[in-house]
């Protein structure tokens, strides 16, 4: 597998007359890195809190409203991270130009679309939960029927 990793890696165009721009686009691609490592964060935190919010609600269709529509702006964070990760591999493979380095973009992406793929689906599942009427608790009813 030696040879994956050196095909592709010598002098070109683009490393060897135009240095500034491949170092240029190296710091791009790191920053567009650290937006999406902020946006996980930011989704994360914002879901700890969330959830925190909705755990002292009290009741339990409420609380777990709450939970539900904050993992679906959780998995919002996650799927632009994702994508904003995915632009990053883009870029660094077009500047490494190794055939290592596409297999491994390609292996990448074909996982992140996969994670992303499921959670969309997960996310679907949870947007038609909330959009269902609120019903009264499960325990509410066996209270009721055991009274009767």
């Amino acid at each position: 597998m030696e040879w994956a990793t050196e095909l592709g890696s010598g002098e070109d165009v683009l490393h060897g007359h135009l240095p500034w721009l491949v170092q240029g686009l190296e710091w791009v691609s790191a920053g567009i890195d650290l937006c999406a490592i902020a946006l996980l964060l930011i989704g994360a935190l914002r879901f700890i809190l969330g959830v925190a919010k909705a755990e002292v609600s009290g009741e339990e269709v409420l609380r777990l409203r709450g939970t539900n529509r904050e993992r679906i702006e959780l998995g919002r964070y996650i799927l632009a991270g994702l994508e904003l990760l995915i632009v990053s591999d883009i870029i660094h493979t077009a500047l490494s130009l190794a055939l290592a380095d596409l297999l491994y973009l390609g292996f990448l992406v074909l996982i992140r679309s996969v994670i992303s793929i499921f959670l969309e689906r997960e996310l679907g599942e949870l947007r038609r939960e909330m959009a269902e009427p609120v019903s009264e608790s499960p325990h509410n009813r066996d209270d009721e029927e055991s009274a009767v």
